[in-house]
């Protein structure tokens, strides 16, 4: 009997890992034995976010592989799900229907494809069309619907405001704090006097400026520059002292580490810390003494650094500056401008909130650190594309609301001279910190990027070719991720009209930057040593970082086991956090995107073929906002997929859509609380 046993065949288990739905229904499972695609009519109830057990399927080969047509990063086995392990969602925020005896809510989400039965009895008063978050009772099956019972009622579904509502819910978003965390806040004081005699450096009579977004929220960073001699400049980059005012394990830091991010919407922000300290004793206001964390660099000549100090101090902001702003004083000197033309070019852009007016000195003082900044930046810029730095195209849209939360308007931001400037200093702040934080072997929590997999970049190859890339580039060298084959593909792509497509398919095949403890190679950076440093108002790795340096100042970095065994899953859950802020943050932007292109329906537009389905094509717009063309809508014809290509081709008329191609579209509809338009060919 026992030998029989130890000989019986135990029975294999399936893949298990967490589903992926994408907006057209279909969805991925990652398993340890690799990623397997499931159709939308194999999804077994299951939503997007669980952990599901799947059984690999077989696809007649005499029809299209549906998964293979949808696959992003080459041809995945198709599987079906059998059983749903653990559960992503107890709350769903949807549209309340009525249809009695039942409340029907049809989920926000799109992901989410199964609308939930509840007793409209049980809620009478409900009006049709509210937007309400429901807890599930139970989840749909093969014989039965979802279930579930109202909890709150958050609004009209018509509501201007009601898509952002929704979001925050779906996300689960914290919005509120404590009563012990706001009472922790008031008390606190800057008292920049306590400071001084407690050891911090008095910088107060250093040119010190922040430079930002005109409608930036939080002000945390600033910036000085002075010329030592003719080889040699200093730069400093000061960043509110946050950890002065919260203490590890208080209440602001356990709600800071449970929120791990500020979440930045587009009508809001959701800060990670409460105003008081966010938007008041953080702030690096101008004309107000304020705590800050100096990383003090003393470059050469070439712009390489000789000697780095980390010290706490206290500063006062000289001026608040817009990046309008300075890149008018940077075009002024340029153009050889004299002092009254710089400030007309400067007085021309809109002045942030909080700023002081400049007298003549000190816009003078602003316009000659904003051009020894520029030519740091420059040299930077260069040494770290020698390196294998990677240069995207930073392109993004940002929409305009007036008070009462209606779209008027999109602006578009890209990089410039003025931003490079600050995102230079604040790189090299990051670097020199994680030095640092190696060198006195402290906890730490690092910025970690890894190189692409081959698989991702192969996939990029075959549309390369179309557009001709291919010829010269090495594509060996391209796949196996070497960044400076990479780089020159994304030069190749500069000034055309691929430019954005080919960059934001690059972007796509990258790896997730991440948080972990320890240290690991930046690779789009080329930056063996990398930490978050400079934003501790809005992310909590920065804030522990700033914790580190603080105690090994004072000599206290033997005191720091509790934060050495927490830097692990903080790590971990800041980055979970960041996607998630991430994602209501862009889901936020295109709503709205959406909302504001009403206005254009039934007009023609050019736009760029932004990805390509076996069922639709997505196009997206100059101001960024993407629609879909069903391939339905193309022709009474066959339209055959070329997965490699990311194309359809009519079989009868030979019309061909691949990806990067620009088209003329009809904008046909601009759907309430949707993410795309409704478009086709014109």
């Amino acid at each position: 009997m026992a030998k029989r046993s130890r000989n019986r065949r135990r029975p294999r288990s399936n893949p298990r890992g967490v589903l992926s739905v994408a907006s057209d229904g279909y969805g991925f499972v990652r398993t340890a034995e690799g990623s397997l695609f499931v159709p939308a009519s194999k999804m077994g109830g299951a939503f997007d976010g669980d952990l599901v057990e799947v059984v690999p399927t077989h696809v007649n080969p005499d029809r299209p592989q549906e998964g293979k047509a949808h696959n992003k990063v080459g041809n995945l086995p198709s599987a079906r799900v059998v059983a749903v392990l653990q559960r992503a969602h107890e709350l769903i925020v949807g549209r309340y229907e009525v249809a009695d005896p039942f409340g029907v809510v049809v989920p926000s989400d799109p992901r989410i494809p199964y609308d939930i039965f509840t007793m409209r009895a049980d809620n009478p008063d409900i009006p049709d069309g509210s937007l309400v978050r429901v807890r599930m009772k139970s989840f749909p099956d093969r014989k039965s619907a979802a279930t579930g019972v109202i909890e709150e009622v958050l609004g009209r579904d018509d509501d201007l405001r009601s898509d952002i509502e929704s979001i925050i819910a779906r996300h689960q978003l914290a919005m509120t704090f404590s009563e012990e965390t706001l009472a922790q806040a008031q008390a606190a004081r800057v008292d920049g006097a306590g400071a001084l005699s407690a050891g911090y450096r008095d910088l107060r009579d250093w040119f010190v400026f922040t430079v930002d977004p005109v409608d930036a929220r939080d002000f945390d960073d600033a910036v000085s520059i002075e010329r030592l001699s003719a080889r040699s400049i200093r730069l400093g980059v000061h960043i509110a002292d946050v950890a002065s005012y919260v203490p590890w394990d208080s209440p602001i830091d356990v709600e800071a580490r449970s929120r791990a991010t500020s979440v930045y919407l587009v009508d809001r922000v959701l800060p990670m810390l409460p105003e008081r300290l966010s938007n008041g004793l953080c702030s690096l206001a101008p004309g107000e003494d304020r705590r800050a964390l100096t990383v003090d660099v003393v470059l050469d000549a070439d712009y390489r650094v000789s000697s780095v100090d980390c010290y706490e101090s206290v500063i006062s902001s000289k001026a608040r500056l817009s990046y309008d702003q300075a890149q008018a004083l940077l075009d002024a000197g340029k153009r050889g401008a004299d002092a009254a033309e710089a400030r007309r070019a400067f007085d021309a852009q809109d002045t942030p909130q909080g700023a002081r007016p400049l007298d003549a000195l000190a816009l003078g003082s602003v316009a000659r650190a904003l051009d020894e900044l520029s030519a740091f930046a420059r040299a930077r810029r260069a040494q770290r594309a020698a390196r294998g730095g990677i240069d995207f195209l930073a392109r993004e849209a940002k929409v305009v609301l007036n008070e009462a939360g209606e779209a008027i308007d999109v602006r578009l931001r890209t990089r410039t001279e003025a931003t490079s400037c600050i995102e230079e200093a604040m790189i090299l702040a990051n670097e020199c910190t994680a030095r640092i934080l190696l060198d006195a072997d402290l906890p730490g929590i690092f910025r970690v990027h890894d190189k692409p997999t081959v698989d991702a970049l192969a996939a990029l190859v075959p549309l390369l070719d179309e557009l001709g890339f291919t010829r010269a580039v090495n594509v060996e060298s391209f796949v196996s991720g070497d960044p400076v084959a990479i780089q020159a593909v994304l030069d190749l792509a500069r000034g055309t009209a691929e430019e954005e497509l080919v960059s934001s398919l690059v972007i796509r095949s990258m790896q997730r930057a991440v948080y972990k403890p320890f240290c690991a190679p930046h690779y789009g950076l080329a930056s063996e040593a990398y930490c978050h440093f400079t934003s501790p108002i809005r992310r909590y790795p920065d804030l522990f970082v700033h914790r580190m340096l603080k105690a090994h100042l004072r000599g206290a970095a033997a005191d720091l086991a509790a934060e050495r065994e927490a830097a692990g899953w903080i790590a971990e859950h800041a980055s979970g956090m960041e996607r998630v802020a991430d994602a209501a943050a862009r889901e936020s932007q295109e709503v709205k995107l959406v909302e504001y292109m009403a206005r254009f329906v039934g007009r023609q537009m050019e736009g760029v073929v932004s990805y390509v389905t076996p069922s639709a094509v997505f196009v997206r717009l100059p101001n960024t906002v993407e629609g879909v063309i069903p391939v339905r809508d193309l022709g009474r014809e066959y339209f055959s997929y070329d997965a490699a290509r990311y194309a359809v081709t009519g079989e009868d008329s030979g019309l061909r859509l691949r990806m990067g191609q620009q088209v003329r579209v009809i904008v046909k509809a601009a759907p309430a609380h949707a993410r795309k338009l409704d478009l086709r060919l014109a």
